[in-house]
């Protein structure tokens, strides 16, 4: 594969991007379509349910397709779902060539689109750019391999650690250009996981707030409540989009219906004095939630970094100090050694206006 090929497939990757906030719980995908050099067509998959990348390319190139080089950033998919398969629009179009990033890792798929697009005498090559393609899904791809989904966990502190001062008092730790980059976070999240603490504490929408004009969906908002103390006027409760409540199953009855009412789905888990955090996230899959983002307190981000379950911590560090009196960022039980410490690779680094961000992931 020459430079060309890594151009265009670049452009198919930045197309990708622009369904960040809408695919859920479909991949996020760009195609180019390629001929004589220049660009005949171009496509991306907006929504659930809506043409994917390579039918949008397709139709803008009409009859140019024939014979063209068609950059995908996933295979294309061969099986019949809300859509067509874009294996058979590929082959109908006559392209002549495609190039794959990455292979799909639906088992309905998983090579089989490659495979059809090859019986019908279409060169195809893959592997160009898969790094960068795949980052566009770690969710979708998590889930297929793993049945979890992607986990992200938010957190915000002061340059001295400290998340809140010791009333409780922790508004605002950052400033605003933090705190709208959190809303890009959740913005592309399939659902928000936060705790009961955090509602009863601090009453938060948990919803999506970006400027005018950029198209969301609302992610899943899933509280964590053993023992059902979700007020049913909560404020998350009167706003679009779905509330989840997670509870044990001796919970509260008549405040299970009281929260029904209120328009929450209660789902109770058997067996449990506390609600088990992997079983939590195994439902949440079963239900095609592909990213979380856990915006939680001390104990619950303690708690699901303990259990292995995070896979990447967003950590905003505004550049002022709180005091010893102040409360931590992490209650991590077990740590007593330093061989118990857990060990985090640095992914990105860089400043929102006055504060910094620094994205890590748990090594192992």
């Amino acid at each position: 594969m020459n430079h060309d090929d890594h151009r265009f497939m670049a452009q198919a990757i930045r197309l990708g991007k622009l369904g960040l906030y809408t695919t859920n719980p479909n991949p996020r995908v760009g195609c180019v379509l390629v001929r004589d050099g220049a660009v005949v067509g171009e496509g991306y998959h907006l929504r659930a349910g809506e043409p994917h990348a390579e039918r949008n390319a397709l139709a803008q190139a009409g009859d140019q397709a024939r014979g063209a080089t068609a950059y995908v950033t996933l295979e294309p998919c061969c099986h019949h779902g809300k859509t067509p398969p874009c294996s058979d629009g590929l082959i109908e179009a006559g392209v002549g060539r495609v190039v794959v990033a990455m292979q799909d890792p639906n088992p309905l798929v998983a090579g089989k689109g490659m495979q059809q697009l090859r019986a019908a005498g279409i060169e195809v090559e893959s592997g160009l750019l898969e790094s960068q393609a795949a980052a566009l899904n770690p969710g979708f791809i998590k889930r297929q391999h793993t049945g979890l989904p992607f986990v992200r966990c938010k957190l915000a502190m002061s340059l001295d650690g400290r998340t809140a001062m010791a009333s409780g008092e922790s508004k605002w730790i950052t400033g605003p250009a933090a705190r709208m980059d959190v809303q890009r976070l959740r913005a592309r999240s399939s659902a928000i996981v936060t705790g009961i603490e955090t509602v009863l504490a601090d009453d938060p929408s948990m919803n999506v707030r970006l400027d005018a004009g950029i198209e969301v969906r609302q992610p899943l908002r899933v509280v964590l409540d053993s023992t059902l103390r979700m007020p049913a006027d909560a404020k998350m409760l009167g706003l679009d989009g779905e509330v989840l409540i997670i509870c044990c199953a001796g919970a509260d009855v008549d405040r299970q219906a009281a929260l029904e009412q209120a328009g929450a789905e209660v789902v109770r888990q058997d067996g449990c004095d506390r609600v088990d955090l992997e079983s939590v996230l195994r439902l949440l899959a079963e239900r095609e939630v592909n990213e979380i983002l856990l915006e939680t307190g001390a104990v619950l981000a303690g708690s699901y970094i303990a259990a292995g379950l995070i896979d990447e911590l967003v950590v905003y560090i505004a550049p002022h100090l709180m005091g010893a009196g102040a409360r931590g960022l992490l209650e991590i039980p077990g740590l007593e050694r330093m061989q118990d410490r857990v060990d985090l690779e640095i992914l990105d680094l860089r400043q929102v206006g006055r504060d910094l961000c620094i994205t890590v992931r748990p090594v192992g």
